[in-house]
């Protein structure tokens, strides 16, 4: 038992000697290769001896994100990319402000001929070569003036229709004697008249005119008009060679059945 007590004794003095004896080693080695001692006697052994390095501790959780850098300096430019591919066509613009007139553009070329406006011809213009008493019948007018169509027949004093359309009429009476009154016939049916007043005196003039809508086959003529005319010895037209009596008519256009 007093054994085992010694024994428990001296391996305490060893662990207490032990380090005090490694202290006074390195003291002396320090000594002896010039250096000089820097121990502070107040400090106890541990506070200059190092220990074998430790193993390195486990990572510690995330910090705190910091705070927001300085913006960089400005990079340089890149180079030029590739070409892209073309994009769709655009709705249509406003319309802008009218732009100020051009210079006239050249002449163009003469276009084709077109029809031919006269390929319809209807006219005459007859006249008295004598004084005439005729009432109530067709005045007879034998002097040519113009008739190339033939369309006025200087036998029976009446023009005829061969082209249907719109036609004027006009006729200029010289009178002598005694009142006429002289009336514009179509197909028999009286469509003017006109009345001169014969005062004594040397000659009279009686005219008038219409436009008449013709078709084809229709008949227009001029005749004196009335009983009393027959009364009084029949109608005063007069024409000699230097006053005329006249009877004209033309066609101003032809019907639209014609140019279908």
């Amino acid at each position: 038992m007093c054994e085992g007590v010694m024994t428990l004794e001296k391996v305490a003095m060893v662990n207490v000697c032990m380090p005090l004896l490694l202290c006074l080693l390195v003291s002396g080695w320090s000594r002896s290769q010039g250096e000089e001692a820097t121990l502070d006697p107040r400090e106890s052994c541990e506070a200059w001896m190092r220990g074998v390095p430790g193993t390195p501790g486990s990572h510690g959780p995330p910090g705190r994100q910091g705070r927001e850098g300085r913006p960089g300096e400005a990079g340089q430019s890149g180079g030029r990319g590739v070409k892209g591919d073309r994009g769709d066509p655009g709705g249509s613009g406003d319309g802008g402000s009218r732009g100020p007139r051009g210079f006239p553009g050249v002449q163009g070329k003469a276009g084709p001929a077109g029809e031919d406006p006269f390929s319809y011809r209807s006219a005459f213009s007859m006249g008295l070569t004598a004084s005439t008493t005729a009432v109530d019948t067709p005045i007879i007018f034998t002097k040519v003036l113009y008739n190339e169509q033939r369309h006025y027949d200087d036998v029976s004093g009446k023009f005829r229709c061969f082209t249907p359309g719109l036609y004027y009429f006009t006729f200029h009476m010289t009178v002598q004697g005694r009142g006429v009154r002289v009336g514009l016939y179509l197909n028999g049916r009286v469509v003017t008249l006109t009345l001169d007043q014969y005062q004594a005196s040397d000659l009279d003039q009686a005219s008038g005119g219409a436009v008449l809508s013709l078709t084809h086959g229709d008949q227009v003529w001029l005749q004196v008009y009335g009983a009393a005319a027959a009364a009084a010895g029949g109608g005063g037209i007069y024409a000699d060679v230097n006053n005329d009596s006249t009877f004209t008519g033309f066609l101003l256009q032809p019907h639209a059945s014609l140019w279908s």
